[in-house]
């Protein structure tokens, strides 16, 4: 009797530890049960915000439920990539970041997640080159302008920046230029760029995205690229290495991820409906239009590009180029 008894509870014990790993560890093909939250984890109208629209659009018609988009800004994209990070691994909250995703680990003073363990990689999505777009109405026309003014008015020209990695080109080209050009942060492309079309900010540095929407109003011109080439975007601007200033060739990437846990066969269920998304010409034909660069890689690419950049930043770090906040 004694061992029927330790029998059952054994089974009942074994019967809770089943369901409790069903779920946590759904199957692919119950996924979605329920509508997808997607996360942008920055203001809305700039460049990640906009591909993340295209491409929820682009993704609607092949899921049985509704995929939502949420902007969740605050620090620099902590604020969302937490929630994310916190949620559930189901594949109903999904994340969309930039790859100063990365960087963060080495320039903030603490975040309160891994940026590599506590995400599962999903799909690198897309390749942004970084440029340093300008108000026509400014007292320049090319780098070598605004480089002069701002060596004549120390601390007078602010760039704008809205992540690590158009924060640490800003000031990587002033330390190498000798400069004095104070870093003004915004929390999207849409918002500097704004302020560049007004006339409140003098330059900043952003993603071809953030800027393309408004090359039409004649108001802004890019004066270079921080990538190793220039940008078919914007062919006519030099890069920085071009421009006089060697020593930085840098881009960035847009990547989807999800909570650390998410089953591979979801990860995998999500990059096989990514990929006739990215080969359809219409849609590559309107990234193209919106300043965006498809490069559409598998999970471990990602992964492994992840690493790379952790072990480029941490160097930064070490050498003291790359500075921690607070």
């Amino acid at each position: 009797m004694q061992n029927g008894r330790r029998s059952l509870l054994a089974s009942a014990a074994g019967a809770v530890v089943l369901a409790t790993a069903a779920r946590a560890q759904p199957a692919a093909g119950a996924w979605p049960s329920r509508p997808i939250r997607l996360v942008v984890p920055y203001a809305a109208g700039g460049g990640t915000d906009i591909l993340a629209r295209a491409l929820a659009e682009a993704l609607r018609p092949s899921l049985p439920q509704p995929l939502v988009v949420e902007n969740r800004a605050g620090a620099a994209g902590v604020v969302g990539s937490e929630a994310v990070a916190r949620a559930e691994p189901d594949g109903h909250s999904l994340l969309v970041v930039v790859s100063t995703h990365v960087l963060n680990r080495h320039h903030m003073a603490q975040l309160p997640y891994d940026p590599i363990r506590d995400f599962a990689p999903i799909a690198m999505l897309t390749r942004n080159s970084m440029v340093l777009a300008a108000g026509t109405a400014q007292p320049f026309a090319d780098l070598r302008g605004m480089l002069e003014r701002a060596r004549r008015e120390p601390g007078r020209v602010g760039t704008g920046s809205t992540e690590a990695l158009s924060a640490f080109i800003g000031q990587e080209l002033a330390r190498r230029a000798g400069l004095d050009t104070p870093d003004v942060q915004y929390r999207s492309g849409g918002q500097l760029m704004n302020d560049i079309v007004a006339g409140h900010l003098p330059v900043g540095w952003t993603s071809t995205a953030s800027v393309t929407p408004h090359v039409p109003t004649g108001r802004i011109r890019v004066l270079a690229t921080a990538s190793a080439s220039r940008t078919p975007f914007f062919p006519e601007a030099p890069t920085l290495a071009e421009a006089g200033v060697p020593g930085i060739a840098l881009s960035g990437w847009v990547a989807l991820l999800g909570p650390a846990a998410l089953p591979p066969a979801i990860a995998e269920r999500l990059h096989a409906l990514l990929r006739p998304v990215f080969d359809d010409a219409n849609f590559r034909q309107r990234l193209g239009t919106l300043g965006i660069e498809p490069d559409l890689r598998q999970a471990e690419a990602l992964r492994e590009e992840m690493l790379r950049e952790d072990a480029y930043w941490a160097a930064a770090a070490r050498a003291g180029t790359l500075k921690p906040q607070g």
